[in-house]
């Protein structure tokens, strides 16, 4: 059940992304669908847990070094995830109204759906790695998410620096996890919890707790890391509804409450937290006062409640715990109903700038009186969820400070006072006269648009008036899981006497209102929008004097050692290739004399002839680069030779195909390079200064080959390095279930190897086949002879010298067009063989994208898309979706990720079939090779067509003379 509440959000966001770009509702109800089925599961996890239960699944992962994939649900995971599903449920029924129809909803419910189930990992994690991994998923998700109009300069610098500034953190964050696993001896966060006073006596500690809090603070946005929040109130108001009241800002609060007995208990601790909490609970709630935006007020608010909880977490007290879990929960339901309250606001009136609403209480009577309700219980008054959760924070300050550290309690009266001043700032565009000029006329919005506001309302008021009632049984859950049997007793309710907490929310709220009457006064509010006394204090700016720098000395370092010229690039990595194997193998060290006994003439032959080939290449690359490519191109045959010369089949007929595919394209490629040109830096020299340099490259070129193959000399005749031949040779038939061992290692014991090398083909494709068609040449730079000109027609979109070749191509084409099926058998051939005998899917796509290209050479693109209709992105896709799939299936059974099985089939026909599951990966390993070949090759081929196009089209031009003239 637990998987099947991680996985749903992920596929209701998959789901989604499917859907067509006008779609609206049914994005909507896959999203909300699958979001309700997994809150009910949820729901149906409590009486279990409360009865002391933590349901886990556990499935392998990496069991050599102790990391499995654990899902665990206790009580502070159990409040987190209702938090996360229930608020979402009610944002994404709110976005189906506030999204227009311009915006594209299926991507906005995909992503949201995705940041979701990341945001589950996270709290459903049992492992330290899998968080970090589900933590890093949360930065990519909300990176999505702020920058959702992209076309919004806002939006995007928004994304750019928060994603920055949580991805750094996500790193220290990867560090500190590391550290702590090797202290505790595990990974397991049953097994780190358990281990808080080794980690704490640890010489490691302070490390390990600055760097987790650095990931906890950056998540979370407490100072100094504070100002990324407000410029991610560029998204859309349901995306800062969600992440920051239930979400991505609680993330870094769950994380420190999750490892609070591990880490807590320290001076240090208190001290690191308290003093960012402290800082973070001020700045945000005085700045908050001074914004006009009603979005930027209640970021600043959300970064001063945030401080406000680390502060509670620094304290380090029981009840402080207790106390931080329950004013997450309501910071939860009345920032997320403010938020959206917010962007009713803006929906209907068109603005949600401060200075220029007011008397919105009439034309929105109901949204009015929604959003005072939850500013109440933001400000802390009495009978709201908020006063409660205050009140244990001024109780647990004065407890912690008594009458020598009374700094805490000052701050947080301060703390109090400003909420108070900057919620009668938020709630005062429903009172005045009704404002003029408004980008539209405000109105009621639609009725479900107003419901998700409604129900978290009511939690407020239900939470503020029955505390023990609605939410007692949760608390003590979640204080539970955190705090083991240590739970201190407390009280939920309402009135506990005339006590000094009571005192100083009575003084904070007086205080508040007589501050807002004064600042209003002093500092004209509604007309304001520069913060006093800390206007130039913007962490914004030093983050963009960072990046700014740091481009320019970027730009520095390329000015002064990079280039834009290949050669000296390529000089520089020869020069290494010298060095590096001298340093390896020095002369002065002795090596076994190399044996000529077993020599083979032949071979040696062989290999003069390739090192012919090479040299040739290299001097005729001077003159002609279609010689040379040929000269290339016996040196690969030779290596083929040399391959299967050592006994290596495969590789040498994946070689063979690989010469044979990148000749092509290379071939095809060659008309796009620049005509050859005397170097400016050699203008005016003479001839013997290029010999010179021609001689010098040759020599270290030369050098470099002779110190690879000396280093390589070096280590196969080192007789204590053990080889792991024999591990693969022993292993390949009995675990791998096949006799080919080079297929075996690629498919089974190396496959999360070959994924990530398809994966990456993948890109490079897909990358030239985008630069490829923003390509566009010049069509004076295009050679077309004259004689072939006169036989263009351009009214019927003819090609030069078309009707010369017509016959020819026929005869060619049709004959060759019987070479696909044959080559198609052949490639399948290979590839059912390539388990126990040379082949596979990698040879058997070469192959394949060989027959194709011919049929491109000789018939065109015209013929092969108008007959064979091949889509090479989505080979890319199926391919890459079976490999993965092959890796998911091993771990439904319980095996590790790509673990292969194998299985004999016997089939009437075909007698005994051996089957095993890594045919499918080496499937989705022939369906990316195919399809990358192909990528490429379409899009130089459509190039060259479309060049020509403009050649024809400019020489047709060309000859008919201007207007003017015949006149």
């Amino acid at each position: 059940m637990l998987l099947l509440l991680l996985l749903l959000p992920f596929a209701a966001a998959l789901a989604a992304a499917c859907m067509p770009g006008d779609s609206r509702d049914r994005p909507a109800i896959i999203a909300g669908g699958a979001t309700l089925v997994a809150l009910l599961i949820g729901v149906f996890q409590f009486t279990g847990i409360a009865a002391g239960n933590v349901p886990q699944a556990r499935f392998s992962w990496l069991p050599q070094f102790g990391v499995d994939i654990v899902l665990r649900m206790d009580g502070l995971a159990w409040v987190f995830t209702m938090m996360v599903l229930g608020i979402g449920g009610l944002v994404l029924l709110y976005a189906r109204y506030y999204m227009s129809r311009r915006d594209p909803v299926p991507r906005f419910y995909a992503y949201m759906m995705a940041f979701m189930g990341s945001m589950l990992g996270v709290v459903l994690s049992g492992n330290l790695i899998q968080l970090v991994v589900f933590w890093e998923l949360t930065s990519v998700t909300s990176f999505l998410l702020i920058g959702y109009w992209q076309e919004r300069n806002d939006a995007r610098r928004g994304a750019r620096m928060a994603f920055t500034v949580t991805t750094v953190g996500g790193l220290c964050l990867l560090a500190g996890v590391l550290m702590l696993g090797h202290i505790a001896g595990s990974y397991e966060l049953e097994t780190v919890l358990a281990s808080g006073e080794a980690i704490r006596a640890h010489d490691w500690y302070l490390t390990v707790l600055v760097l987790v809090a650095l990931g906890a603070m950056t998540k979370s946005a407490q100072f100094p890391f504070h100002f990324w929040l407000p410029h991610a109130m560029a998204a859309p108001t349901p995306v800062s509804a969600y992440l920051h009241s239930a979400t991505m800002v609680k993330a870094g609060v769950f994380l420190m409450i999750r490892l609070w007995p591990v880490l807590a208990g320290t001076e240090e601790w208190t001290w690191l937290l308290g003093a960012a909490g402290v800082c973070t609970l001020l700045l945000g709630s005085f700045y908050a006062i001074f914004q006009s935006d009603m979005k930027g007020l209640l970021a600043y608010s959300t970064i001063s409640h945030l401080g406000l909880i680390m502060v509670l977490l620094s304290i380090g007290t029981s009840l402080s715990v207790v106390a931080a879990i329950f004013h997450t929960m309501n910071h939860a339901l009345f920032k997320a109903s403010l938020f959206m309250a917010v962007g009713i606001v803006d929906h209907e009136a068109g603005t949600r700038d401060m200075r220029q609403l007011s008397g919105l209480r009439k034309a929105m009577p109901h949204t009015a009186a929604l959003a005072i309700v939850a500013s109440a219980a933001m400000a802390g008054v009495p009978l709201m969820n908020g006063f409660l959760s205050k009140e244990m924070f001024f109780a647990e300050t004065m407890h912690v400070g008594g009458t020598e550290n009374w700094w805490m309690s000052v701050a947080a009266f301060m703390m109090g006072l400003f909420s108070v001043v900057y919620s009668l700032r938020f709630i005062s565009v429903f009172f005045g006269p009704p404002a003029r000029d408004l980008p539209s006329q405000p109105h009621e919005p639609p009725r479900w648009m107003r419901f998700p506001i409604e129900c978290l309302v009511l939690l407020c008021i239900l939470v503020g008036m029955f505390p023990e009632r609605v939410v007692g049984d949760v608390l003590a859950v979640a204080a539970q899981s955190v705090l083991g049997p240590t739970v201190p007793a407390y009280d939920l309710a309402i009135w506990h006497g005339v006590n000094l907490p009571l005192m100083m929310s009575a003084a904070a709220l007086v205080g508040g209102a007589l501050g807002y009457l004064w600042l209003r006064k002093r500092f004209n509010l509604a007309e304001r929008d520069r913060v006093p006394l800390l206007h130039r204090l913007k962490g914004a700016q030093l983050y963009e004097s960072a990046l700014l720098g740091g481009s320019l000395g970027a730009a520095w370092l390329v000015r002064l050692a990079g280039t834009k010229r290949l050669q000296p690039q390529l000089l520089v990595l020869m020069a290494a290739m010298v060095a590096v194997p001298l340093l390896l193998a020095p002369p002065w060290q002795t090596f076994p004399a190399p044996s000529l006994a077993n020599a083979d003439p032949l071979l040696a032959l062989l290999w003069v002839i390739g090192a012919g080939c090479a040299v040739a290449a290299a001097w005729k690359a001077k003159y002609h680069r279609l010689a040379a490519l040929a000269l290339v191109g016996g040196t690969g045959l030779v290596t083929s030779v040399t391959f299967l010369w050592l006994s290596a089949p495969d590789l040498a007929l994946t070689q063979l195909m690989v010469e044979t595919v990148t000749t092509v394209l290379i071939l095809l490629g060659l008309r796009w390079l620049p005509p050859r040109r005397r170097p400016a830096h050699l203008a005016g020299t003479i001839p013997g200064a290029t010999w010179l340099r021609r001689s010098r490259d040759g020599l270290v070129a030369a050098a470099g080959g002779l110190g690879l193959a000396a280093a390589s000399y070096a280590v196969l005749t080192q007789p204590q390095v053990p080889s792991i031949r024999d591990f693969f040779v022993l292993r390949a038939l009995p675990e791998g279930g096949g006799a080919n061992v080079v297929n075996v290692l690629l498919v089974d014991f190396r496959g999360f190897d070959t994924l990530g090398e398809i994966t990456v083909l993948s890109a490079v494709a897909l990358t030239v086949y985008a630069l490829l068609r923003r390509f566009r040449p010049a069509p004076e730079s295009i050679p077309i002879p004259m004689q072939q000109v006169d036989d263009v027609d351009p009214a019927a979109g003819q090609l030069p010298g078309r009707q010369a070749r017509d016959g020819y191509l026929m005869v060619q084409s049709v004959y060759l067009r019987f070479l696909l099926p044959v080559m198609g058998v052949i490639a399948v051939y290979f590839f059912m063989r390539g388990h126990n005998l040379p082949g596979g899917g990698f040879v058997a796509g070469l192959i394949f994208a060989t027959t194709l290209i011919v049929q491109y050479m000789i018939a065109g693109t015209d013929w092969v898309e108008s007959h064979l209709r091949l889509r090479p992105h989505r080979w890319i896709g199926w391919g890459l979706l079976a490999a993965c799939a092959t890796g998911v299936g091993a771990w439904l059974f319980g095996y590790p990720f790509l673990t292969s099985h194998t299985a004999h089939l016997s089939l009437p026909v075909l007698g005994e079939l051996h089957a095993p599951s890594a045919f499918v990966f080496d499937l989705g390993v022939f369906f990316v090779v195919v399809g990358t070949t192909m990528l490429i090759l379409v899009a130089l081929a459509h190039q060259s067509l479309r060049s020509r196009r403009v050649a024809v089209a400019g020489s047709a031009r060309a000859a008919i003379p201007p207007a003017k003239e015949i006149g």
